[in-house]
């Protein structure tokens, strides 16, 4: 059976971390890979009581897998799931985010499609997050496309669900502190002509706490991506190069 992994970063979450293990455990005790399937929330040295909450919520529940690792910030601890995912073997990892934004009963849509393609991706056609947000989602988009000449209807939702090999490809080539490591995910499936997909997600406002990441910080982040993004661009050329003239890039 498919081993899945659940790969959840959580950073001041007290508030939803557990209705998130309550929405997101019965999914992965469902795919359970033979005993193997793991949700994975991984803490990131969170100030208030998200761990030890956490901690609580694994008692009795085998398939729960709580971490904790030193504030990274969300980009450098998506990266942390996967590439532990990728250690212990899972078949797909799916990702999403810890403030119940998403909703787990669209997994299985996603679920269905997976021996068609390398990489499913939600595209959030309604957020209820904020206009400000649509912006610069919007503006990402148009980044990418003058700078990768991919078109994107969305780089970034947390609700995706990608192969072993997909991730094996193109995690190693990015930074373990990255910022936007789903940005450049999505941008290296289109870019090298993946079978991936993109199947329109809810995305409500978030269930409760305060949101980490302001706009403030998001240009920040942003500002630095640039320099990121040629820096990336550049690697997936000679990628593109080698992979033409026969080459295994290792």
């Amino acid at each position: 059976m498919d081993v899945l992994y659940i790969v959840v970063p959580a950073y001041n979450e007290a508030a939803n971390i557990r209705q998130l293990v309550e929405d997101w455990y019965p999914v992965v005790q469902a795919h359970d890979g033979n005993g193997k399937s793991r949700l994975v929330v991984i803490n990131d040295g969170s100030k208030d009581k998200t761990y030890e909450i956490l901690r609580q919520l694994a008692k009795g529940r085998p398939f729960l897998e709580p971490l904790t690792k030193p504030n990274g910030g969300h980009g450098s601890t998506v990266l942390y799931g996967y590439r532990y995912a990728l250690k212990h073997n899972a078949d797909y990892i799916f990702q999403t985010d810890s403030d119940g934004q998403t909703l787990p009963e669209e997994f299985e849509s996603f679920w269905r499609l997976r021996d068609r393609h390398d990489a499913i991706f939600g595209k959030r056609p309604h957020r209820q997050d904020g206009f400000s947000r649509k912006v610069v989602e919007r503006v990402l988009c148009l980044l990418l496309f003058f700078i990768f000449g991919v078109r994107l209807p969305d780089s970034n939702a947390p609700f995706r669900l990608m192969t072993r090999e997909f991730l094996q490809k193109y995690v190693p080539i990015l930074d373990p502190d990255y910022n936007l490591p789903n940005v450049m995910l999505t941008v290296c499936a289109a870019y090298f002509h993946e079978k991936a997909t993109f199947r329109e997600v809810t995305f409500r406002p978030r269930q409760g706490g305060k949101n980490s990441i302001n706009i403030r910080k998001i240009f920040k982040i942003g500002w630095k991506s640039l320099r990121d993004f040629s820096r990336y661009h550049k690697i997936m050329r000679q990628m593109k190069k080698e992979a033409r003239n026969g080459k295994v890039r290792r």
